[in-house]
């Protein structure tokens, strides 16, 4: 029997190449997420496609929120909105051109420029497919502290010339809805 064994150095890579591979696994991950809707409504038809397709994505937030929270409990960080980044659910680089933090009418907003999976649903004429993707983020924020969600009050996807971010309470009704498998929670993002 023949072993092999393969030696691998550490490689440095410059950080645009890191960027781009992140970029070209975005481009793949939009790609992947419209070959799965478009085949559920193709199958069941609109209205019940999309369903299938939130209660999907609604089951993929929790997974990362539920993740996002255990990482940090092992730390001893407790799930507060404030505290969520630190769980690294997302790349730094290369999912969006460049990030900013402003404040609209007394509320933070993140912004995010040229989403990669935006740009790829519009160039596909998939936008009102595509956009179903976004709520993994209010998703993944409930399920990692039901008081609060993400929402997107712009979205690249809708026309928007890039995706903007808030943080908000969320009402009973909202967690409710959310701890309901077969709820349309879609008012959670507005």
């Amino acid at each position: 029997m023949d072993v092999v064994i393969r030696e691998e150095k550490e490689k440095t890579i410059t950080l645009e190449k890191a960027k781009r591979q992140v970029e070209i696994m975005c481009k793949r991950l939009a790609i992947l997420h419209l070959a799965f809707a478009k085949i559920l409504v193709e199958e069941f038809g609109e209205e019940q496609g999309e369903r299938l397709i939130l209660k999907a994505i609604k089951r993929y937030g929790k997974q990362i929120g539920e993740e996002a929270k255990e990482k940090l409990a092992s730390k001893g960080i407790q799930p507060i909105p404030e505290k969520y980044k630190e769980a690294e659910d997302l790349p730094e680089i290369g999912m969006h051109s460049g990030r900013e933090v402003i404040i609209v009418n007394g509320e933070p907003r993140s912004r995010a420029y040229d989403c990669v999976m935006g740009k790829i649903w519009n160039m596909l004429g998939e936008s009102k497919l595509g956009r179903l993707y976004r709520y993994v983020d209010p998703a993944k924020y409930m399920a990692f502290n039901p008081k609060y969600k993400l929402c997107h009050t712009k979205i690249l996807p809708d026309g928007d010339e890039y995706c903007e971010f808030t943080i908000r309470k969320t009402t009973e009704q909202e967690r409710a809805d959310f701890g309901n498998d077969d709820a349309d929670w879609r008012c959670i993002d507005r």
